[in-house]
């Protein structure tokens, strides 16, 4: 059996390959000319792989990014994957929504048996001081000599992965925390009691496909009304990733606010409750506020970040599951949501 030759780049846009237009920065065609001749103008090409490019069309600045491009993601490169020819994707996007794709992908392409690797910049390819380069040709670097092994989370080898400013982040646990900087992105400490499966539901799988869902995302904050959260929670909503404070509190002597979330869990809602901190884990039985929330149908998120929550709510209702198999699955580590720490690449 011919042993994979090539990594398949798979651009969709974002600042990596913008190009000044009228009204600023804005997704560019043609990205695959520039690539080859930045290489060809390269002093050290050494372990750099052979590459085939695919853009995905129109290509889109990220802040635009929606389910369906997720879909359209995940259904070119388990076409790539489906070839035996790749050794891997790089999968080139914006900053703005990078660690929400990577964290939906990694849930949409468990078990995929290449590795995902997605990177963009914080400045434009061409532009003095750009990062581009320097990210794109590290991932291809990385891709050609194989994911390190430590970076790899047991239950998705080899997983999904971002890579940027020369370091290795899992696809399940970055997130964006600086606007300007070149080092954008970093994995935060969260602690999690989730076990580790050895294996996942056949339905789970990359090669089932999956639909858009519709799903919400809402910060608890103090003055948070009912009435609001009910407008959150209106119809088609399938699935709210609830932002509660600490441990996982919220205001759970108001009875008002919790009968919305009571009737919408009767509804067939997934409720699933994230911490607003940036460290630490979602215990709702800590404090009788917790246990008001648990009580009335919200799930733990343990340590998973927003992006993960998301993705992974995304992922589990968009393949069919039911309310009670998405609430069975939620507690438990599919690919790694347990953040771990930034590897050098």
């Amino acid at each position: 059996m011919q042993q994979p030759s090539y990594v398949t780049v798979l651009y969709t846009g974002g600042t990596i390959g913008m190009q000044q237009g009228p009204q600023g920065l804005a997704p560019a065609s043609g990205f695959e000319r520039r690539i080859r001749q930045a290489q060809a103008g390269m002093a050290d090409r050494t372990g750099l792989p052979e590459w085939r490019f695919i853009e995905l069309s129109p290509p889109i600045d990220s802040a635009n990014m929606q389910q369906a491009n997720w879909l359209a993601m995940r259904d070119s490169i388990v076409d790539e994957a489906s070839r035996g020819e790749c050794m891997g994707i790089l999968l080139l996007h914006g900053t703005d929504t990078l660690a929400y794709t990577a964290a939906a992908l990694s849930f949409l392409l468990i078990g995929l048996p290449i590795p995902v690797l997605l990177s963009g910049s914080m400045l434009p390819a061409g532009v003095e001081g750009s990062d581009a380069w320097d990210n794109l040709f590290g991932a291809l670097r990385v891709l050609q000599r194989g994911i390190p092994e430590e970076c790899l989370a047991a239950e998705t080898v080899p997983g999904v992965h971002l890579y940027f400013a020369g370091k290795l982040l899992p696809g399940t646990g970055a997130t964006k925390f600086h606007s300007e900087a070149r080092e954008a992105f970093q994995v935060l400490p969260r602690t999690t009691k989730r076990p580790v499966l050895d294996a996942w539901p056949a339905r789970l799988d990359y090669r089932q496909r999956r639909a858009t869902v519709g799903l919400a995302v809402l910060p608890v904050y103090p003055g948070l009304q009912a009435a609001q959260l009910q407008a959150v929670l209106g119809e088609g909503v399938r699935g709210l990733v609830l932002e509660c404070y600490g441990s996982g509190t919220g205001p759970g002597d108001d009875e008002a606010w919790l009968r919305v979330l009571r009737e919408a869990h009767d509804r067939g809602v997934v409720l699933l409750a994230i911490s607003q901190c940036p460290s630490g884990s979602v215990t709702l039985e800590t404090y009788a506020a917790g246990s008001r929330l648990q009580q009335a149908g919200l799930v733990s998120g343990y340590g998973m970040t927003r992006e993960a929550a998301l993705g992974k709510l995304f992922a589990l209702l968009g393949c069919g599951l039911s309310q009670a198999e998405v609430e069975y699955w939620l507690p438990r580590s599919l690919c790694g949501e347990a953040a771990g720490p930034a590897r050098q690449g």
